[in-house]
């Protein structure tokens, strides 16, 4: 065990969660990663023991629980692709609300440690006004965000029941790679749009625009981008937040500023110095126009603050990943 105890990480073999990982081994914890690989790598798995497994395999989580007694448990085990629950919302709800309930009575049994979700600000929905705060009425419209969502409500009942303290991180759009190379974003199918762009520059495909004829200076939608790092370190910041004693709350984790679908096209341009050819494709259901975050929680409760919030620094670590790493991902 590291010094700093063991730290389960549900889906630590994916995008974010092996980011974290490594994150957390740097800050002398020991991540344990719990994944069933169906969408995460094994060779994303580099700073702590893999156990292959399912969260919604109760049995089989207790187990991983009584060997290894983590200090607290960090959930990244979801689907989140918003196209694809519109398409197939069973296996969300299966997934992101069944299987997790599955984990909380194991983790309540091991005693309740805390608990940290990686949550998103897709639970928001179509945001009455700009930068979103956590307080900002929770209408998704989307089974990917009501999933969130009905997590969310199943930790504040868990911790009213048994006392499970927790965090629900929501995340507005995670972007960037690990700067150092080591591990990137390797969805498939890819549907984040940086990746997307990235993956097209370096290939000389076509990128789709999902609609240029939303409210927004250019018709395109807009984001707030963060990068995957800064999303780690909050992390681990909320785990130290609850293990003092703080109080059970969702956090918003965003730059608190938006660029548009095309801004990041002329971005990606520019930093891969290369032209993307784009085809405008109707809007997909479930895309909200605009959806920029507030922090000020992030920053009183957990001293966060985003170190690596500038767009083309994210798309340039995301470039150095795939200029690398693209023939085997």
């Amino acid at each position: 065990m590291s010094d700093a105890g063991n730290v389960l990480v549900t889906g630590g073999a994916g995008f974010i969660g092996s980011h974290v990982c490594k994150r957390l081994a740097a800050a002398g914890y020991q991540p344990i990663v719990l994944d069933n690989l169906s969408r995460g790598f094994r060779s994303s798995v580099k700073w702590g023991p893999l156990e292959v497994a399912d969260i919604g395999d109760g049995a089989r989580v207790r187990e991983i629980l009584n060997r290894y007694r983590p200090i607290g448990v960090m959930h990244f085990s979801a689907f989140t692709s918003v196209g694809e629950s519109v398409q197939q919302p069973a296996l969300y709800y299966s997934n992101n609300v069944g299987a997790t309930a599955v984990l909380l009575q194991a983790v309540i049994e091991h005693g309740a440690p805390p608990f940290v979700f990686s949550s998103t600000a897709a639970i928001y929905g179509n945001p009455a006004s700009v930068p979103v705060d956590e307080d900002h009425p929770h209408r998704p419209i989307n089974p990917y965000g009501r999933s969130k969502l009905y997590v969310e409500h199943m930790l504040a009942d868990a911790n009213q029941a048994s006392g499970l303290p927790w965090v629900a991180l929501r995340y507005f759009n995670a972007a960037g790679c690990d700067p150092d190379g080591e591990i990137g974003e390797r969805h498939d199918p890819e549907t984040h749009l940086i990746p997307i762009i990235v993956r097209a520059a370096l290939k000389g495909s076509t990128v789709s625009i999902f609609g240029d004829d939303y409210d927004t200076p250019d018709g395109t939608c807009i984001r707030d981008y963060i990068h995957v790092n800064d999303l780690a370190d909050a992390h681990i910041l909320a785990l130290k937040y609850l293990a003092r004693g703080g109080k059970s709350c969702g956090i918003n984790l965003a730059n608190s500023k938006g660029f548009s679908v095309r801004e990041v096209l002329a971005t990606v341009e520019r930093v891969c110095g290369r032209p993307v050819a784009v085809k405008i494709d109707p809007r997909r259901p479930g895309d909200p126009a605009v959806l920029i975050g507030k922090t000020e929680r992030a920053k009183e409760l957990l001293g966060w603050s985003p170190k690596r919030s500038d767009l083309e620094l994210q798309v340039r670590d995301a470039w150095n990943w795939y200029e690398n790493f693209l023939p085997s991902v």
